[in-house]
């Protein structure tokens, strides 16, 4: 019998299975890897954090190594958009504040990746806001949020307030944003918010926002189904809660969410001692009239409606939201009015490429309104114990507006 190399074995054999054992090659050479690394927030950013990352194929014995210590890591591997999603998740703990670590992944003895982050304490803190990264293209994206990065390196993580990727279902969205917000999410930790737009199917009906709640292993809030929906989290004199607005799209599996989270809230807040608290949703609080649509009236949304006086009983500083791509502040309301007592409440823009350009006329609570035609825009978080100053940035670094507050 003829000998045959390996090169005419594997003509030969594709010939037979009609291609098909390329795709099993693909597949036996395939070794455990990293990417998409990211480290999400945790409840207390002063001892812990949470060390996720995706691979091409399963670890035998995925860990993250600290100070010479392996800690396991769990598999957390799902399936959506018809894929299995290869993914591992690390929660590290028992950390010292105001520390330097570097980190290493492994599967087994074998050497994976590497990272590195400080953890939290209770000085000041400055943060980057970015909302509705959705985006056709996710490289315009990328270059604002690296920008901002850029010009401000001591940020120590960074926020999306909602819509990170226009379908919440589709694989290559995430992929897209993580490519782009990967050289961040390996160093920092990362704040995310559930917008509508995770909560699409490929055919833009509602659904379960399956990718969003297994992408990030955000801190547990104690409520049984509504997981990774809602949360808070403090760093360090701020208590952030973060809250889930997409009560229309999710009415058919979680229908009585406005009620829960009320009652979450009420009992998040009485709990912290911090000096600040702060408030994170994707949807607005105002509503908007619209050009062309004149039965549309100007007031407040259902999430005013609902929110504005738990904020307010609950002491609350600062909201932040998104939802309608333009920038406003507002400056400070109570009871539905200016007040300079009140709760400051910020609309936060738009990072990604998709803009709604003059739709909405202005409300009479607007204070502040981003330069017309309204482009994208950055905002930074700076808290200490006696002042929180917020500000908006054009992605040129342009300085559009600044906001502080004080507390003696």
């Amino acid at each position: 019998m003829k000998k045959i190399n390996r090169r005419e074995f594997i003509k030969a054999a594709a010939i037979l299975t009609g291609g098909s054992f390329f795709a099993g090659c693909d597949e036996i050479f395939k070794n455990p890897n990293v990417k998409y690394l990211r480290q999400i927030i945790t409840s207390n950013s002063e001892n812990s954090r949470c060390i996720m990352w995706e691979s091409d194929a399963k670890f035998s014995a995925p860990a993250v190594e600290i100070n010479g210590v392996k800690i396991p890591a769990i598999d957390s591997s799902f399936t959506y958009d018809q894929r299995e999603n290869i993914q591992y998740t690390a929660q590290i703990e028992n950390l010292s504040p105001d520390t330097e670590y570097n980190f290493k992944i492994y599967d087994g003895e074998n050497l994976i990746g590497a990272g590195n982050f400080k953890t939290s304490s209770d000085k000041k803190f400055k943060a980057i806001v970015v909302s509705d990264s959705q985006s056709r293209d996710y490289g315009y994206w990328g270059e604002l949020i690296r920008a901002a990065f850029e010009r401000n390196s001591d940020a120590e993580f960074f926020i999306d307030i909602g819509d990170i990727v226009d379908c919440g279902e589709a694989t290559y969205q995430w992929q897209n944003w993580m490519n782009q917000a990967e050289p961040l999410l390996k160093n920092l930790a990362f704040v995310p918010i559930m917008g509508n737009h995770e909560c699409y199917d490929r055919n833009w009906e509602d659904k379960m926002p399956i990718a969003y709640l297994n992408y990030f292993a955000v801190p547990d809030n104690g409520v049984e189904n509504f997981s990774r929906r809602f949360y808070s989290f403090d760093y360090g004199q701020a208590h952030f809660v973060v809250l889930d607005s997409q009560w229309q799209e999710l009415a058919q599996y979680t229908p009585n969410m406005v009620e829960v989270q009320k009652k979450w809230l009420r009992e998040d807040a009485a709990k912290t001692s911090k000096k600040w608290k702060i408030a994170l949703i994707h949807k607005d609080v105002l509503q908007y009239r619209l050009h062309g649509h004149p039965e549309r009236k100007e007031g407040f949304s259902d999430v005013g409606a609902y929110f504005m006086p738990e904020f307010e009983n609950l002491g609350f500083d600062l909201v932040f939201s998104a939802h309608l791509h333009t920038y406003r502040n507002r400056w400070r309301i109570k009871n539905f009015k200016k007040d300079p007592t009140g709760t400051l409440y910020i609309m936060t823009g738009l990072s990604g490429d998709v803009r709604y350009p003059g739709i909405w006329i202005d409300h009479v609570l607007d204070k502040v309104i981003a330069p017309q035609p309204e482009t994208d825009n950055y905002l930074t978080l700076e808290v200490d114990d006696k002042i929180l100053t917020v500000k908006c940035f054009l992605p040129d670094g342009k300085l559009i507006d600044e906001i502080s507050l004080t507390k003696v």
